[in-house]
């Protein structure tokens, strides 16, 4: 039997479980184009009715996490409505397939039914233009005609539905080879049996007498049987709904959440992720704010620090760099905030980062998948207001297992910030070096930046040589020479000092500045300084 993960969201009361309760009938053939010498006799749709309410976002998260294809569902009568959009957003992170249908209606006036389905429905692909779901098919139908105060009236426009989902219908990647990974969205006792848990396999396999881990707990346990829709089985892969069976575990202790292989899933109090902004998010997402960041069940506060990777910094611009991959060997640019980048945009600022990432911090410690679906909201807005409060999503690329990760794991990632600090030229010593002034304070370490590159407003280049004085001033180097003109510029307010010529610049010329341009390696312990 093929098994399909359907996802059915949408805003709360637009029919969702009205829709799945139809929908919840015996499986159907395989469709022709789906048959092979693998895939034969019957196609299984299993629903995932995702909660409406907006105070369950968490929930709709997890529950999308699992899902090959997804139905949105609209009341006709209002359209698009800020949970709809938020199951849009979530859908178009989580999978690739969707079907639009539009409810209820039978509630439309009979006499402009027809013209009202097709006005929506024009609003609705409009709405779609811009996302990964721009081609879908739309199909309107009545769940539950009357409501419930009509029993007899039987469902509209189901048949069309369910020959839509069965052209949609495709054979999903399925890795047998992976760790077992089960997503747990019930758990529960059977007298005499043991308890169950059920969910969906996220990937790899499970067979009975297999050891399994519930990292949460940190509890193992062995699988005595699987059930599949009631039917016992012996085996389970990855797409499957499943009921697992163990022994001597306690149901009240874990509702849902994911169980694994042994020491797939690990704790970790940060991690590094990769990270798009929600073009529907208002907001600005900024390095040092916190947000509510979601990986499969789990939801947890996490303080966000976001850097990206510059083409300058890009040894290998020809590549694309894939989402599931840093290089730590490449410098990244600290970031104020995320931007919103186009992947249709053919030409390339130099100042704007061709990825971007961000150190997740937790404020507690977090089960994680290498490798899952991150998701990262703003829980904390009134879910009443009319805005999207999903605001940025990624991948999971770096667990950060230890709790002295700022001392064991971050020195490691180049992060730098660009500073820039401006002073004056106090006088010249002679053709090849100058003494600066307000470029430091008294109490910098003024080593940490020895011979470092500095520019001249006159055009001339220096290098930092070393401290002169204590009050913070600068001898800087002019591995040339300076250049005539800033000669001319001094020429005439010349003494001697000792075996030294001293040009000092007169009051009424123009100040000559000297400008030093460097980056700062965040989390390296010594602040290393380095330039281009």
């Amino acid at each position: 039997m093929l098994n399909l993960n359907i996802g059915v969201l949408g805003h709360v009361d637009s029919g969702k479980t009205s829709l799945a309760k139809v929908l919840s009938t015996v499986a159907i053939d395989v469709p022709d184009h789906l048959l092979n010498e693998e895939q034969s006799g019957k196609l299984q749709f299993t629903l995932v009715d995702c909660p409406g309410h907006a105070s369950l976002i968490r929930t709709i998260i997890g529950g999308a996490q699992i899902i090959d294809m997804m139905i949105l569902v609209i009341d006709v009568t209002k359209g698009m409505q800020t949970q709809t959009a938020e199951c849009l957003v979530i859908g178009e992170i989580t999978c690739k397939k969707m079907v639009v249908v539009l409810n209820k209606t039978d509630l439309l006036p009979p006499a402009q039914r027809s013209y009202l389905i097709e006005k929506m429905s024009k609003k609705m692909k409009m709405t779609l233009k811009n996302t990964v779901f721009r081609d879908c098919p739309i199909v309107s139908i009545a769940a539950n005609p009357g409501g419930s105060d009509s029993p007899s009236n039987g469902p509209e426009g189901i048949n069309d539905l369910i020959n839509i989902l069965k052209e949609m219908a495709y054979v999903p990647i399925r890795n047998r080879l992976k760790p077992f990974l089960f997503a747990v969205d019930h758990c529960f006792s059977i007298r005499g049996q043991g308890t169950v848990l059920t969910g969906t396999v996220l990937q790899g396999e499970i067979k009975i007498n297999d050891i399994i881990e519930i990292p949460a707990l940190q509890a193992t346990k062995k699988v005595k049987s699987l059930q599949m829709f009631r039917m016992p089985v012996e085996k389970a892969q990855q797409g499957d709904r499943l009921g697992i069976c163990v022994t001597q575990f306690d149901p009240k202790l874990f509702e849902r959440g994911l169980i694994a292989a042994p020491h797939f899933v690990v704790s970790a109090y940060a991690a590094i992720i990769s990270i798009h902004k929600i073009k529907y998010f208002k907001g600005s997402v900024a390095s040092k704010s916190r947000f509510h960041v979601t990986m499969g069940h789990d939801t947890v506060m996490a303080r966000i620090t976001i850097f990206g990777l510059l083409p300058k910094d890009y040894l290998e611009a020809e590549s694309k760099l894939p989402d599931n991959y840093i290089n730590l060997h490449f410098n990244y640019k600290y970031l104020d905030e995320l931007f919103l980048l186009n992947d249709n945009d053919t030409e390339q600022s130099d100042d704007i980062p061709i990825k971007q990432y961000a150190l997740l911090e937790f404020d507690k410690q977090l089960s994680v998948v290498p490798g899952s679906v991150v998701i990262g909201s703003k829980l904390d807005i009134d879910f009443h207001s009319n805005t999207c409060r999903l605001a940025f999503s990624g991948c999971l690329l770096e667990c950060l297992e230890d709790k002295n990760y700022p001392q064991t794991v971050l020195p490691n990632l180049k992060v730098y910030k660009e500073k820039s600090k401006l002073g004056l030229v106090e006088r010249v010593v002679n053709t090849q070096e100058v003494i600066v002034k307000k470029l430091f304070k008294k109490e910098t370490n003024i080593p940490l930046f020895s011979g470092l590159k500095v520019n001249l407003s006159t055009g001339d280049k220096g290098v930092i040589e070393g401290s002169f004085g204590q009050s913070g001033k600068v001898k800087v180097r002019i591995p040339g020479e300076l250049s005539p003109t800033t000669m001319a510029l001094v020429a005439g307010q010349s003494k001697k000092r000792g075996k030294h010529t001293i040009c000092q610049a007169s009051p009424e010329m123009d100040p000559i500045t000297v400008e030093l341009q460097f980056k700062r390696l965040i989390y390296d312990p010594l602040k290393k300084i380095v330039q281009d």
